[in-house]
């Protein structure tokens, strides 16, 4: 910016002095321009006599004359400028300057000078000077693979017609050096510059190249670590968690130097002294050698000093908590070895926002504006005596609390979730936890949900908290088609998962569909020569809008239509039908705490057969009722993005009970089971006529029949996942899992049902047997093989997951994964072995899209072979669609 007021007189040439002067110097244009006013103000007041008008006299300005390269109208700068005609102003003054810093931060213009031109008594003449800054007419970017160059205009807003600015180029060229020495290109040059266009246009133009020499990927060939006795090179370099040496072994951490990665990895050096009582240890000197193989070796002198450990430990200032109780939380002991780290995560974990330490336990508890300061009083023969000294400070109370950014979620849908509530006392856990929560709903981006201190207020004890959040899509479509079950499959489905259903009259309201209650509404219609799956689910996750008690209800029907094996075609005259319908309610329990929740469905199935006859029904016409009660209890504390969980746990126990009709129908069992062997025997004798063995076959069926009328039957089932970051506050998360299920009967007379069945093995996705049967997943298999052909009553599974994110923005995220599994199915526990399991082992990926839901693929590989097989299933290749494993 040029603040230079130039005054032009005749026989005066002082403004042409100081700016020849000026420019002489080797100086920044900004330096020069403001040295030149240095100058010239000295020279005025040596020659004042000679310019009696520049003694801040009051003049009125005669006229304001534009010049300069500008497509802007004159009397638009003149304008904005804010001076104009007949203006009393003071030369020197701040309107010249208030004039300049205002065309300056338009950021539209580059040399901005204001001339005095000509006094006439009390009147003066100004002249603006300025030419626009030039915009980008065409960019060239040399250097990387023309795949790259989209991203690297979009990062930097290179479009076409942006103005180009020193800042602009100073950003991009530190934007691409960093960028490329990340990806280890050390020695990463960037040049950039500027062509002036010049044509008839009156805009000013530049064409802009860029050179982007990345030259050879630096690599770190040796990390050299001199003075350390106490601990081995080992410990140390595996201290340094981003900055590593080559070896071909190591895949997670590549051996690339980043400057600001090692200058971290310094820091968690010392930080292990520290961790191990020397809390003297420093570094003396660490340098970079480059050597002549394109790599580079770092070596790093230090010294390790002596060890101490810890004397007494005095607690001062605190009224709230007692010494003891403060102990009980520091549990560190006099005589045990310093550890600096482990003393500052005590008082506050930075790594853990719940964790468990001092600074929680009082912000949990009001004490916002408490502070905690551990001070080391005497170090006398390697003992460290220390005072904890504690300001509590008043207990601060929510003034307001406020929820930006929900342009489609009604307001009552996320102040229900909300634990801090005005007038309450502040507690730090109530903001994680409602952080959480907002997360959970699925509505904004878990990412972006954060919880902001406004107006906070010591003296008073009062805060206003401002929770902002970031909509995602919540509605998601499923238009699909494949091959599968002997033909093609085409599926439509509809989810609206915040959806307003009191606002379904209101025509206003489709923007395209009614949102922001909260309530999830889900169609889907599921066809091929074989089936057809009609479905219908809707839920209200606070029934009545006072208590967080989930209403659930759903309604489907299928049809299933036998293969005629003659023909490979459907045979529409042979159908099984199920049609369903279940009511459920799900309420947050408080004990023993509130993360549990205890749900109860009811749910009824009419199974119809029309000439349905196959090995797993002994009755090819009749029906069964299907009349049962389920009842769970879950507990979900995982945080805080569903999708991508990285910490807490989520497990779930159910039973699904029938009424045990046996018990008082006043049938006979045992007869029918006795009447029933009696005739299969007759059925698999091979000395029986046709005609004995026909009525044997329809006797049985009759008698399945009975059984089978209202199925009674009670089911199992535990699920359990855990998710832990492997490296503190990195997104490298670990998920074990477990499950296993078990279906039985009252009465063993009778049998356990044909129905409800679990078949394991392949993607999960079930089948188009739709029997009621749970396809339960593990991959490196095909699906359902893992069980036989009428389906295990017991199976166990368990599961290693290792998750990697790649990207885990709203509008995609995506992480890849590796797993190791094992399960089997059952049918009776005298075969039952937890450990006999089908083993495998694989990667995949996930892709989940607000408009689509979870997609992914898994490459899995079995190590055991299928049952009825001799060689191990190998190589398996599973689409994912709508769930996770």
């Amino acid at each position: 910016m040029k603040l230079l007021l130039n005054i032009k007189k005749e026989n005066d040439d002082l403004g042409k002095q100081v700016n020849n002067l000026a420019n002489k110097l080797p100086l920044t244009n900004y330096i020069k321009h403001c040295f030149a006013i240095l100058l010239f103000a000295c020279s005025l007041s040596i020659k004042a006599q000679q310019i009696p008008y520049n003694d801040g006299k009051a003049y009125t300005i005669g006229d304001i004359a534009v010049i300069g390269n500008t497509a802007f109208e004159a009397q638009t700068i003149v304008t904005y400028s804010g001076l104009q005609k007949g203006q009393a102003i003071t030369i020197p003054g701040e309107e010249i300057s208030a004039a300049i810093k205002k065309l300056w931060n338009s950021k539209l213009f580059s040399d901005i000078e204001i001339y005095l031109t000509k006094v006439e008594g009390d009147t003066a003449f100004l002249e603006i000077r300025l030419s626009d800054l030039p915009q980008l007419n065409e960019l060239k970017i040399n250097g990387v693979k023309k795949s790259k160059i989209e991203g690297i205009i979009k990062e930097n807003k290179l479009e076409k017609g942006v103005k180009v600015t020193e800042n602009l180029i100073t950003t991009t060229k530190n934007y691409l050096t960093n960028k490329y020495q990340k990806d280890g290109f050390y020695n990463t040059k960037v040049l950039i510059n500027t062509i002036d266009i010049k044509d008839s246009l009156a805009t000013a133009r530049v064409n802009m190249v860029i050179n982007i020499d990345k030259g050879e990927k630096v690599k770190i060939d040796d990390i050299v670590i001199n003075g350390n006795e106490v601990l081995s090179d080992k410990t140390l370099r595996k201290s340094m968690k981003n900055t590593k040496k080559k070896n071909i072994l190591r895949f997670l951490k590549r051996s690339k130097y980043i400057e600001a990665d090692y200058k971290e990895d310094l820091v968690s050096l010392i930080d292990k002294y520290k961790e191990n009582g020397y809390r003297d240890a420093r570094i003396l000197s660490d340098s970079v050698i480059v050597n002549d193989n394109q790599t580079i070796s770092l070596k790093i002198d230090l010294e390790e000093g002596e060890k101490y450990t810890f004397g007494d430990i005095t607690f001062i200032g605190n009224t709230v908590y007692s010494n003891q109780y403060l102990n009980r939380i520091l549990r560190i002991k006099k005589g045990d070895t310093y550890n600096g780290v482990l003393l500052q995560k005590r008082i506050a974990d930075d790594t853990k926002p719940d964790g468990f330490d001092i600074t929680n336990e009082y912000q949990n508890h009001g004490y916002l504006f408490s502070t905690i300061n551990p001070v080391e009083v005497s170090a006398d023969n390697n003992v460290i005596d220390m005072e904890i000294r504690i300001i509590e400070g008043k207990p601060a109370y929510f003034n307001t609390v406020s929820v930006v950014g929900n342009d489609k979620t009604n307001d009552h849908v996320i102040y229900r979730e909300i634990r801090t509530r005005p007038g309450q006392l502040y507690s730090k856990a109530n903001v994680v936890r409602t952080v959480r929560e907002l997360g959970q709903l699925g509505f904004f981006d878990a990412q972006e949900i954060s919880p902001d201190f406004k107006n906070a207020n010591p003296n008073e004890g009062t805060i206003d908290m401002e929770y902002s959040v970031k909509e995602t899509g919540s509605s998601q479509i499923e238009l699909q088609g494949g091959y599968g079950g002997g033909g093609f499959i085409g599926t439509l489905g509809l989810s609206f998962n915040n959806f307003a259903i009191k606002d379904i009259f209101k025509k206003e309201a489709y923007k395209p569909i009614p949102m922001g209650d909260g309530q999830k509404l889900a169609l889907r219609l599921q066809a091929s020569r074989f089936y057809q799956t009609y479905s219908f689910s809707f839920s209200e996750p606070w029934m009545g809008g006072k208590r967080p008690v989930q209403f659930s209800s759903s309604l489907s029907h299928t049809k299933q239509f036998l293969y005629d094996y003659q023909t490979g075609n459907a045979d529409k005259s042979r159908s099984f039908n199920i049609t369903g319908i279940t009511f459920g309610l799900a309420k947050r329990l408080t004990v023993p705490d509130d993360y549990f929740t205890l749900s109860q469905a009811l749910s009824y199935q009419r199974y119809d057969l029309n000439n349905y006859n196959t090995g797993l029904f002994t009755f090819g016409d009749g029906f069964s009722n299907n009349l049962s009660y389920t009842v769970g209890l879950s507990r979900n504390n995982t945080s805080v993005d569903p999708i991508y969980p990285t910490g807490g746990s989520n497990f779930s126990v159910t039973a699904k009970l029938s009424f045990p009709y046996s018990l008082v129908n006043g049938v006979d069992y045992t007869a029918l089971k006795n009447e029933r062997d009696d005739n299969f025997a007759i059925l698999t004798d091979p000395d029986a006529t046709a005609a004995e063995q026909a009525d044997a076959n329809t006797r049985i069926s009759e008698i399945d029949q009975e059984r089978y009328n209202w199925l009674e039957f009670y089911k199992v089932k535990f699920k359990a996942d855990w998710f832990a970051q492997v490296i503190p506050n990195t997104d490298l998360v670990l998920k074990p899992s477990v499950e296993f299920g078990f279906l039985g009967a009252y009465n063993q007379d009778r049998g356990v049902i044909p129905f409800e069945r679990f078949f394991l093995g392949g993607d999960g996705l079930g089948s188009y047997s739709l029997d009621g049967r749970e396809a339960i997943a593990l991959r490196g298999y095909p699906n359902q093989s893992l069980s036989t052909n009428d389906g295990g009553t017991i199976y166990n599974k368990f599961s290693l997951e290792l998750r990697y994110p790649i990207t885990l923005k709203a509008s995609a995220k995506i992480y890849g994964l590796t797993f190791l599994e094992g399960g089997a199915s059952y049918n009776n526990f005298r075969d039952y072995n937890p450990f006999d399991l089908k083993r495998s082992a694989g990667v995949g990926l996930r892709i989940f899209m607000p408009a689509f839901g979870l997609l992914g693929i898994d490459f899995g590989h079995g190590f055991d072979n299928v049952p009825g097989d001799t060689e191990k299933s190998g190589w398996q290749t599973h689409f994912i669609i709508g769930q996770q494993f």
